[in-house]
């Protein structure tokens, strides 16, 4: 019995041209570790090439093999050293998972001229103008690559919308006019009016033609890497009832009932995360940004929020079966759009709270676990150096998913600033006592198992050096620092 932890191994300001190696380079480590699962950013070539993080879709079959937008490589490496990658994780029985960005294409190589109606950006609903011409880059003919592994090309037919008239040099939102519907596609979110629009140029998924390609290109990808699992991006702009069809057809075509998870960034909505899995039957997971948010929350909020309500409202605790936990994501650090971190004092309870409970799918975050720093500019223009510091917790933790968190569950949420829990272990594992405090530091008197009487349990985080001993009942006093958490499991 294993349990599972992925690891997104990147960060939005990855190094350019070290990722391929350096998956290679950790893919035993992280197998050590008791990583199953590894999340790698688009490997496809990008609007920017050799600098793009990945979406941006340029050419979704070029990864890192052809002369195209200045760069052979992608910002990670060539297509021979991410086959390379993947490999060398299958290797160490770690799963790779990989990124779909099939919201929007940018960088068209020719444009065209088309029909379109001007809208609101506010409520794409409502229309400002009457349908006239615009030119757009909507012709993707990809002449590096020259017609090899697909001949097909995108055209004003793939597209709902675009972001920019190169005829009257004007930024907005334009809605074309086309055979398969002059609106937008259907959301399940009101967000804006309709949110099918995000970026760049979008894609219709109303056209068999582009559902076919995006098949065919995700069946071709399996055949190199055999990947495992998909992340899905930007779910919450693509109608719902497209990923029903297509996972359903992958699955099928490749003969194996892939794992799935979709980015549908809602932080604080969880009816919306519901409802998407509704629309969805269920053949997806979600990342759990509920959760998120209520780390978020508590980190900034100190002792003034209640650790019991850490849970509330949260995916994980409505649906955990399809609820994929995450502490931080290249998303939510520091410089970036939907900038959201969780202060580095209660990381290491963060963690504790999705990698040593039984619910949920865990996702740890590449500079959490090796740090990370940067430059960019902020919302103000000026230049910043971000730290990203490595959660020195964070290792043992893992090592105690991977051996302790196993058996019955049970809960102390008695106090609003210190919280804890136990596992009870079962015959291949030990088990393992949790407490944190986000206040003073606390005691919680605790029962782990008549399994476990007169033995004792250590903090394997080292915060508390005393051993505990559990008496003839299974219960034993657990204590943690001011702020802190520490992790008890067994001395032998």
């Amino acid at each position: 019995m294993k349990n599972g932890t992925m690891m997104q191994f990147f960060h939005w300001y990855s190094p350019e041209d070290t990722l391929w190696k350096e998956v290679n380079e950790k893919a035993e480590y992280l197998g050590y570790l008791g990583i199953t699962s590894v999340w790698l950013p688009p490997a496809s070539k990008g609007e920017l090439g050799g600098m793009s993080v990945g979406y941006d879709t340029y050419d979704l079959f070029d990864l890192g093999e052809f002369d195209q937008k200045g760069s052979v490589r992608t910002k990670y490496g060539t297509k021979d050293e991410f086959l390379a990658a993947t490999q060398a994780l299958h290797d160490r029985g770690v799963q790779v998972i990989v990124d779909f960005v099939f919201n929007h294409k940018a960088g068209g190589d020719e444009s065209e001229l088309m029909q379109a109606v001007k809208v609101n950006e506010s409520n794409r609903l409502e229309t400002v103008s009457e349908p006239y011409d615009i030119e757009a880059f909507t012709r993707f003919t990809f002449p590096g690559r020259n017609g090899q592994y697909s001949d097909f090309i995108w055209d004003k037919h793939c597209f709902t919308g675009v972001d920019y008239d190169h005829k009257n040099q004007e930024h907005g939102i334009f809605n074309l006019m086309s055979e398969y519907g002059n609106d937008w596609e259907e959301m399940i979110d009101e967000e804006k009016g309709n949110y099918d629009f995000l970026m760049f140029c979008d894609i219709e998924f109303r056209n068999p033609a582009v559902r076919d390609e995006l098949l065919k290109y995700a069946t071709w990808l399996h055949e190199l890497t055999y990947y495992d699992g998909v992340r899905l991006d930007a779910v919450k702009h693509i109608p719902p009832h497209y990923f029903k069809e297509f996972l359903h057809l992958l699955r099928e075509r490749i003969g194996k009932n892939i794992f799935a998870v979709g980015e549908y960034w809602a932080p604080g909505h969880l009816e919306l995360l519901t409802r998407y899995i509704e629309a969805t039957d269920g053949t997806m997971s979600l990342y759990d940004s509920a959760l998120q948010h209520n780390f978020h929350l508590a980190s900034k909020s100190g002792s003034a929020y209640d650790l019991r309500q850490i849970f509330d409202k949260s995916l994980v605790s409505h649906s955990p079966e399809l609820a994929v936990t995450l502490v931080d994501n290249h998303d939510t650090q520091p410089l970036q759009a939907l900038e959201a971190p969780v202060e580095f004092w209660f990381k290491p309870l963060a963690y504790a709270l999705i990698l040593l409970r039984k619910d949920g799918y865990p996702c740890i975050f590449h500079p959490d676990l090796f740090g990370a720093s940067y430059w960019d500019k902020g919302e103000d223009g000026q230049d910043y150096e971000i730290f990203i510091n490595r959660v020195d917790e964070l290792e043992p933790m893992l090592y105690a998913r991977k051996d302790f968190a196993f058996g019955v569950q049970r809960d102390y949420f008695e106090s609003a600033n210190a919280i804890g829990w136990t596992r009870a272990g079962n015959d291949e594992h030990g088990g393992c006592a949790v407490v944190m405090s986000n206040g003073d530091g606390a005691t919680i008197a605790m029962e782990i198992g008549s399994r476990y009487a007169g033995r004792s349990f250590k903090d394997i985080l080292g915060k508390i050096s005393d051993e505990i001993w559990v008496n003839e009942s299974g219960w034993a006093e657990f204590h943690c620092g001011p702020g802190s958490v520490s992790v008890y499991t067994e001395v032998v």
